[in-house]
């Protein structure tokens, strides 16, 4: 089961680097640019960890956080560009899990939400972000894809549909899943999505896209990546 993830964040540029870092890493994102949109989200879609932003464009994010403990124990990691002293002792004393001031390092985001969970008796495993056969070489946090040590070019939706396969490598990911974690839950019937960037993929990846070895269709099920 993915670890589920809200994004509480009103900035464009950073809301999209953490949903697509978190992604990498298997975890299952959501999004929010407003305090209004994260109250719908925990409401009808309650995650296992919140990353807030304190300014936003409809209220304090601080109230959310107030808010939260009143309901719920759901680890909550503040990222803002506010660095006084006293607003973070305030803000832990709240109720908040962990305080990170912008700028920061996905990696740092990825270690504090580890320590909220184990405070909380979770462990969370390690993702595969790296897959090695033969020829083909995928590295998802570097963003690249190499085929006997040439990089190949992929469209940022063929590349996600790759790394859902890396993400589970040597197990059968359904139709439904892929289009669900891919393209998103309304697109779970337009197959002709899978087989239109199965067959991009396929041309990329394989020695020959008619016998692939690397990228197995399990007819009637889904796809595999193989990981022997």
């Amino acid at each position: 089961m993915s670890l589920k993830v809200l994004v509480v964040e009103d900035d464009r540029e950073i809301r999209a680097l953490m949903q697509s870092s978190l992604s990498v890493e298997g975890m299952e994102v959501q999004t929010a640019v407003s305090l209004s949109e994260a109250r719908a989200l925990l409401q009808h879609k309650p995650p296992d960890v919140v990353v807030l932003d304190l300014g936003l464009p409809d209220g304090d994010g601080a109230d959310l956080v107030r808010e939260l403990r009143k309901q719920r124990a759901t680890p909550v990691i503040v990222v803002s560009a506010r660095h006084q002293e006293a607003q973070k002792i305030a803000l832990l004393d709240a109720g908040a899990d962990d305080y990170l001031t912008k700028p920061f390092s996905v990696g740092e985001l990825l270690a504090r939400i580890r320590v909220a969970l184990r405070h909380r008796g979770t462990s969370l495993a390690a993702a595969v972000t790296c897959h090695e056969l033969e020829d083909l070489r995928v590295d998802l946090a570097a963003h690249r894809v190499e085929r006997d040590g040439v990089a190949l070019h992929l469209t940022p939706t063929a590349f996600n549909l790759l790394a859902r396969l890396v993400r589970s490598v040597g197990r059968v990911v359904t139709h439904r899943q892929l289009l669900t974690d891919v393209w998103g839950a309304e697109f779970v019937d337009h197959t002709h999505y899978l087989r239109l960037y199965m067959a991009q993929l396929r041309a990329k990846i394989e020695r020959d896209p008619a016998e692939p070895r690397h990228l197995l269709t399990e007819t009637g099920v889904g796809y595999r990546l193989a990981d022997v």
